[in-house]
């Protein structure tokens, strides 16, 4: 979806709510470890939760455990894109698993290549960050796509100033579809709130369910709504609470 915004209709009671975390319920930073809510927005989750009857996932691609301090802890988070989903006040699990060696060893190698960027382990998901080296991207997307890291069965997605080389199953589309298959997400009309790319897999999943897709910010998309930024997804998740 390009052009004009369409503004999403209003969340119902009946609704399965799925919310991916940066860029959408808190905003963007340079250091993600200085992301948090906005302060009051702990309780706007939580209220809206409870009008859900416990139908509201945080669907991130940070890690669980990283996720789970971000966020209240009854409500349903899963992190790492997925593979990581935590029940509410369920605690995250201390291992994860590891991306394999070789591919690590060829992420930080391309990361050494680059000054400025990091890379940083999500378990099995790697991210390479480049904020601080931006006009690195054709490169280094290059250099990933040349790193032939599909025969380790690996992807590379590429996100807001961050490539993530991710198991082919770390999928939020896969997560959503999955879930709405359980208590208390079926039954419901899903509906997917999101800003990147990493979540344009969650909008077809809700899309091929009839359900309400809407992206936060600018650019190209296939969901059908469209919230012009964090403020705006706040507004709109407190109407529901309000209710």
């Amino acid at each position: 979806m390009t052009g004009q915004a369409i503004a999403p209709p209003p969340l119902t009671a009946g609704d399965a709510l799925f919310l991916d975390f940066d860029g959408t319920l808190a905003g963007l930073q340079d250091d993600p470890d200085t992301v948090f809510l906005a302060p009051g927005m702990d309780l706007v989750l939580e209220a809206v939760g409870d009008r859900l009857d416990g139908a509201l996932a945080i669907l991130s691609g940070r890690d669980a455990g990283d996720l789970a301090r971000r966020v209240p802890g009854g409500l349903w988070r899963v992190g790492n894109h997925g593979l990581i989903p935590l029940a509410p006040d369920q605690q995250a699990p201390d291992t994860r698993a590891s991306a394999p060696d070789a591919v690590r060893g060829t992420i930080e190698k391309i990361s050494a290549m680059f000054h400025g960027t990091r890379v940083e382990t999500k378990g099995p998901v790697l991210a390479l960050h480049y904020r601080q080296a931006p006009d690195a991207a054709d490169d280094l997307a290059v250099a990933l796509a040349e790193a032939g890291l599909s025969g380790a069965g690996y992807r590379i997605q590429h996100g807001k100033f961050v490539f993530e080389a991710k198991p082919q199953d770390a999928n939020k589309g896969h997560a959503l579809a999955r879930m709405m298959h359980e208590a208390p997400f079926a039954g419901r009309r899903p509906v997917m709130i999101g800003d990147d790319t990493t979540d344009e897999d969650a909008f077809r999943a809700a899309n091929r369910l009839d359900g309400l897709t809407v992206k936060v910010g600018a650019g190209d998309t296939v969901a059908r709504h469209r919230l012009e930024n964090v403020d705006a997804v706040h507004a709109y998740l407190k109407e529901l609470a309000d209710t």
